[in-house]
């Protein structure tokens, strides 16, 4: 872009930025707006990022009271690092954070592809192995590349579990106490921490700050968002059919991940960075491009695990990045039919655009749209009615024969009465169709068995999210995350730009095969206006099911006008008496946290604000 044109731009948006800025600071405080304004001028999160690193995990006072304690079952973790021509201050401060390890049984095992130019390595190595025991080293005779030499070191391995850990990296002093802890309390064979990523030499310049979700398969196709700090049992590498494989350098840790966790019976996340990922000029943390192998590799490794299940899709990248994957699965001929059923009062024109939309750009040839009238009033709603019916032969309207407004009961008697598809779409009648295959995008996630509902991508009229799929515990009860994020963004750690699994999405937008619907009873009609939908989400949970939401699966919202008048004082003690409804049968999951959304993050706001 011009710089002229950027500088008045950024000029225009002076009035807007004050008052936003006047908002935050009577609402969030002088530390939190200050972060916001040097966001906006290009500097990230720098605030937040200096604080945490600033701020111990542990005092020392706990670190010495982990070294005095003692576990039900003694375990040893078998630390493995693959070297290469490592940069000595990298290296020994390696070795330094393991030896401060506050959990003692552990063996670090060294396997060294470094050349001749790089001897220092390996004299190192012995002088620590000389120094400590457990510290174990192997010069190779050949570098055999970032798989092969990951498999010396594992072929060294003598304890429980293996951890992996980069030759350029650097380990909390707690993070093998801490995967402990959760080895012995969950039962886990395969546990992950949170991580931050630092520049270069200097531990305190944080550049970003890693806080995961627990374990979520899809978003682990899209990305290899586990990475860092990993252990899982020794066993596991037989079970998932052996060790790193040659073929996937730069993304072997995803390949390995990807089968580990597949043939995992416990997989538990540690929401605590524990891993201190080094960014510097040779480094993936650093700059893909340095790797160019590593986009191809991505994309073989998920292709390929994918095909080992059986499954033939396509894996491509995605919005250019090299390390992010969009996954399409083929959905069966015949195409099922989907039953599009749209709750409407009055608003004739949002609705005539929502159905037109779907018909002037759907490209899934097999939909029916059921409109259900609720209560209108107006008679252009009804010419709307005979209009959309006489144009369009996929279109018919039934009456829900109830009073008032009960977003669920009219969804319910629609599902029930006159949904003839395998496939049902509840729809608000205030969307507008983006996305031509927005069908097929959800489609090819509702048709696999584990999945109980698909959600999608929906914006304001101005490009800004409106929804991108719901946290538990957000606000009150449940929040829209990256609301008001720009359309195009790949949000935190590219989570706007990969399908995922989350505890809920919007029935604004949801497709579900019609027998799981059914399994779950439907919506809950005790919830007439709000949290219906989430309810909805939370039960098919409990049943066993994900929920997934795509970002591929594009519309507008315009934002509740489905229910036409509303927000009397009878409307407000109705929601409240949802709320609390809600509240008292979800209590233990509002306090056990939302699993997609770390608990590092703040409540108050869903744009992944540290606390």
């Amino acid at each position: 872009m011009d710089k002229k044109v950027k500088k008045k731009r950024q000029l225009k948006r002076i009035p807007e930025m004050v008052y936003l800025g006047i908002l935050s600071l009577k609402r969030d405080g002088i530390m939190t707006t200050a972060e916001r304004v040097l966001g906006v001028l290009g500097y990230g999160n720098t605030l937040v990022n200096r604080r945490w690193a600033r701020r111990p995990l542990y005092t020392e006072t706990q670190l010495e009271a982990q070294r005095r304690q003692s576990f039900g079952e003694k375990i040893t973790f078998s630390i493995v690092t693959p070297l290469y021509n490592t940069k000595e201050s990298f290296l020994r401060e390696m070795i330094e954070s393991v030896l401060a390890q506050t959990y003692p049984e552990w063996e670090l095992c060294l396997a060294d592809g470094s050349d001749s130019d790089h001897e220092y390595v390996g004299e190192i190595c012995r002088g620590y192995t000389d120094r400590d025991r457990r510290v174990k080293y192997r010069k190779l005779d050949d570098n055999l590349g970032i798989a092969g030499n990951s498999n010396a070191c594992i072929g060294m391995v003598e304890g429980d579990f293996i951890s992996l850990l980069d030759h350029d990296d650097i380990l909390h002093p707690a993070a093998l106490h801490d995967v402990m802890e959760a080895v012995c309390r969950e039962k886990a064979d395969f546990v992950y921490t949170d991580e931050m990523i630092f520049r270069d030499d200097n531990l305190q310049d944080i550049i970003a700050l890693h806080f995961k979700k627990d374990f979520a398969p899809d978003d682990l196709l899209g990305v290899n968002y586990v990475r860092h700090f990993t252990s899982f049992r020794r066993s596991l590498i037989d079970r998932c059919g052996g060790a790193l494989r040659e073929g996937y350098d730069g993304a072997q840790d995803h390949e390995f991940f990807l089968r580990l966790t597949d043939a995992a019976e416990k997989i538990v996340h540690v929401p605590k960075p524990l891993y201190y990922w080094r960014a510097h000029g040779e480094s993936t943390a650093a700059s893909v491009d340095n790797k160019p192998y590593v986009t191809k590799a991505g994309i073989s490794a998920v292709r390929d695990y994918l095909a080992s299940k059986g499954i033939d899709a396509e894996v491509s990248n995605t919005l250019g990045l090299p390390t992010v994957y969009r996954v399409s699965y083929p959905i069966p001929d015949p195409k099922p039919m989907v039953s599009i059923v749209i709750p409407n009062a009055d608003h004739a024109d949002d609705l005539e655009i929502c159905v037109r939309s779907i018909v002037e750009k759907t490209t899934y040839p097999n939909y029916e749209i059921i409109i259900v009238e609720n209560n209108s009033r107006r008679l252009e709603t009804f010419s709307c009615y005979e209009k959309l019916t006489s144009q369009y032969d996929c279109v018919t309207v039934i009456t829900w024969p109830g009073k008032g407004f009960n977003w669920s009961a009219i969804n319910n008697y629609a599902v029930h009465s006159a949904a003839s598809g395998e496939y049902v779409l509840l729809l608000n009648n205030d969307t507008e169709v983006i996305t031509p295959e927005w069908i097929e995008e959800m489609m090819m996630y509702a048709q696999r068995p584990d999945v109980g509902v698909v959600g999608a991508m929906l914006y304001y009229p101005d490009d800004r999210i409106q929804h991108a799929g719901v946290i538990i515990g957000l606000g009150r009860a449940a929040g829209h995350v990256a609301a008001m994020r720009r359309r195009g963004e790949p949000g935190y750690m590219t989570r706007l730009c990969i399908v995922q699994n989350l505890s809920a999405v919007t029935g604004a937008c949801m497709l579900m095969r019609k027998s799981v619907f059914d399994e779950v009873d439907g919506m809950d009609e005790e919830f007439a206006v709000g949290l219906n939908d989430i309810d909805f989400c939370l039960r098919l949970r409990r049943a066993g099911y994900l929920v997934l939401w795509t970002p591929f699966a594009e519309l507008y919202h315009y934002e509740s006008k489905s229910r036409g008048v509303y927000r009397t004082s009878a409307d407000n003690k109705r929601m409240e008496q949802e709320f609390q409804l809600f509240e008292k049968r979800w209590a233990e999951v509002l306090e056990a946290g939302d699993p997609y959304y770390n608990p590092n993050f703040s409540l108050k706001r869903g744009n992944f604000n540290p606390r």
